[in-house]
């Protein structure tokens, strides 16, 4: 009885709030406020990616689901390494047995079984393997949750930047449809350039609408990583924190082999493999029972010399492993799976080299983009349209000529935003990929931030 008591006591103070939640949400209703996650204030407004990579770590749900994997298989180790419950029973006798000694009214037998001499230290082996394997998957979610907030974080970024770059321009259009209204206004253009002009800026205003609605989906794009109601304000720093960028293609290789948690659970697996082959190999070993039986006798018996004196048994047996097509079948299948656990591993790591290769590639082209952007191709699409407004108020340049130039420095400033947050994001899957930065922190130059690159008004 006090057994059965023991068992009903929950002993995780988490799933006595999970079996709480539960019974609430069965009788919750879709008016009740606890039916959505909540707002959480201090997160609303900008804020640097490490805060919402620190708050994503402790409240992600894949996170706290992987972590209580780890713990649940990390219980499972002690459970593996003990005996199995002892057998108690006992034997009434509707007849009683007449002996010698007496009657034999009743009869209390145990037994225990112990295992071959290693079964239970490799089961044990086993099953730590196993909570191994659930480790490195919990570093493998944390660190694809921390890549999933990151591009949430730089694409939220991205589409501030590009509505902010988006109001400069729509503003210096205004300025290029005034001037072109005061020359209508003096006769050296006509209605059709200010016409034109009020149709870009509406066209402009278009824009601005959907990159608003981005906006919001991606507020709740990040919202859904950190366990927050969507509609919480989230917001990126209007200018990103300094970035490393990696120059060593084999270091990165050799920390991905080295540190990559994937990698590290396919190697638990292939040991945990392995101490399956290992059990299949001491099935061929029989197991022990021992045992004991009391055997309670009555003074009165057949003859006159009934003692009356109870008896006590002691018994002993092994299991037959006589079926050894079973057995050769067992070791044989347990050393196959070994087998594709090490050719999983083989390719896999084939696999991160190659991923390491890519993104290193893609990094080094999307640096390359930014200087390029940043160095010469902003500089002289904003020289260009300084030139072209100069001209149209002289009259050398046609106003068509001098909105396709404004229009080339809205896709250049919208590219050049997009090649920033690619960056970042490409940097976050490498991160992953390689299994963290850490031991490479001293080994990489900074990429600087860039000051918001906002197009020149018209010269008048």
């Amino acid at each position: 009885m006090a057994g059965c008591k023991t068992a009903q006591q929950v002993r995780d103070p988490e799933y006595a709030h999970v079996a709480w939640s539960v019974n609430q949400a069965m009788r919750m209703s879709a008016s009740d406020p606890e039916a959505v996650n909540p707002v959480i204030p201090r997160l609303e407004g900008a804020h640097p990616v490490e805060e919402y990579i620190q708050f994503a770590l402790g409240q992600n749900p894949d996170i706290q689901a992987a972590r209580k994997q780890m713990e649940a298989l990390a219980l499972q180790i002690p459970v593996a390494a003990s005996l199995q419950d002892p057998n108690l029973g006992a034997t009434f006798f509707p007849e009683q047995v007449q002996t010698a000694a007496g009657q034999q009214e009743f009869a209390l037998a145990a037994s225990q079984k112990i295992p071959w001499r290693g079964k239970l230290s490799t089961r044990a082996e086993r099953a730590e393997s196993e909570a191994d394997v659930a480790r490195a998957q919990l570093a493998a979610v944390e660190l694809a949750t921390i890549q999933k907030v990151k591009n949430a974080y730089y694409e939220l970024y991205f589409i501030q930047q590009a509505i902010m770059v988006t109001e400069a321009d729509q503003r210096l259009l205004a300025e290029i449809r005034d001037v072109a209204n005061v020359r209508y206004k003096s006769g050296t253009s006509s209605q059709q350039d200010v016409l034109r002009a009020e149709l870009e800026i509406s066209n402009v205003e278009n824009e601005l609408i959907r990159l608003r609605q981005q906006l919001d989906s991606g507020q709740a794009r990040l919202a859904r990583e950190l366990h927050i109601a969507p509609q919480t304000k989230v917001r990126a720093f209007n200018q990103v924190a300094p970035e490393q960028i990696p120059h060593d293609l084999e270091a990165l290789q050799r920390q991905a082999v080295a540190a990559r948690p994937e990698l590290h659970a396919q190697l638990a697996a292939l040991e945990r493999d392995r101490d399956s082959v290992e059990l299949a190999r001491l099935d061929y070993m029989p197991d022990v029972t021992l045992g004991a039986t009391w055997i309670d006798v009555s003074t009165a018996g057949l003859s006159g010399v009934a003692n009356g004196r109870d008896s006590f048994l002691i018994t002993a047996g092994v299991n037959l492993p006589i079926y050894r097509k079973r057995l050769d079948a067992s070791l044989r299948s347990a050393e196959a799976k070994a087998v594709s656990s090490a050719r999983t591993y083989d390719s896999l790591r084939d696999t991160t080299l190659e991923e390491v290769m890519d993104l290193f590639v893609t990094v080094r082209s999307q640096q390359d983009l930014v200087i390029l952007f940043k160095e010469d191709i902003l500089p002289k699409a904003r020289q260009t349209l300084e030139v072209s407004s100069r001209a149209y108020n002289t009259g050398e340049v046609d106003f068509l000529q001098l909105v396709d130039n404004w229009r080339e420095l809205l896709r250049f400033e919208i590219s050049y935003r997009r090649l920033e947050a690619s960056l970042r994001q490409t940097l976050a899957e490498l991160e992953r990929v390689v299994g963290g930065f850490t031991a490479l922190q001293n080994n990489l130059p900074e990429l600087e931030p860039d000051e918001t690159v906002l197009p020149l008004p018209p010269t008048q």
